[in-house]
């Protein structure tokens, strides 16, 4: 499988039948645009304009934008709704996390979570093999509290998003912080705009990296 950063909490996930799968597509009031894309799915964390531009991807996909159990052309995709803040969804509302299976690989998207892991969520969640985990702050957890998500669902692959680069105008911190937290031995940055994976690769000792599209 593929997995493409396309900005934000945005990436195309492509299993190798060509099922394609789009995280989180963004407006672009964010300050930043999205390529043309089309996808057989969209997943869609929670109703804000910088995660819920569905009409951007082009193709008839399937919109998931709840909790539950759906198959989509041999990827599954399980929802767990989770909160946009640490007072139960009072102040940002509600936010739902996807455990996508694509190629025999768990990749899990956070989306804009606001609060720590539970044992319960960790649970519901299942085994991750790659986290798509927000790091910015403010409205989303912090670095800390994204160490902690690491922490407890101890994927091979961890891939920070939602957090504050030239381009995106938001009030939230860089990825700096987050991987201040990881020995520089063990975070990788992929130039070339995708990093590829296939389930062997997690099956053989796959040591735990940070993955960062971005150079600092």
């Amino acid at each position: 499988m593929i997995i493409s950063p396309l900005g934000h909490s945005c990436f195309l996930l492509e299993e190798s039948t060509g099922t394609r799968v789009v995280t989180d597509p963004y407006s672009s009031e964010l300050g930043i645009s999205l390529p043309p894309l089309t996808a057989d799915v969209v997943t869609v964390s929670h109703a804000h304009y910088d995660h819920n531009n569905v009409s951007a991807v082009s193709g008839d996909p399937m919109v998931i934008d709840k909790p539950g159990m759906y198959e989509v052309k041999g990827v599954s995709v399980f929802g767990w709704s989770t909160f946009h803040d640490e007072v139960n969804g009072k102040a940002r509302g509600s936010n739902v996390i996807y455990n996508i299976r694509m190629d025999g690989v768990n990749v899990c998207h956070l989306g804009d979570v606001g609060h720590g892991p539970s044992p319960l969520m960790i649970e519901a969640i299942g085994p991750v093999d790659i986290l798509l985990v927000p790091v910015g702050g403010n409205y989303t957890i912090d670095a800390e509290v994204a160490k902690e998500y690491v922490d407890r669902l101890m994927p091979s692959v961890i891939i920070p998003m939602h957090y504050k680069t030239d381009d995106v105008d938001l009030d939230i911190e860089g990825v700096d912080a987050f991987l201040d937290y990881f020995d520089k031995d063990d975070i990788e940055y992929v130039e070339g705009g995708k990093a590829e994976f296939d389930r062997s690769d997690f099956d053989d000792d796959y040591s735990m990296k940070v993955i960062c599209f971005d150079k600092n």
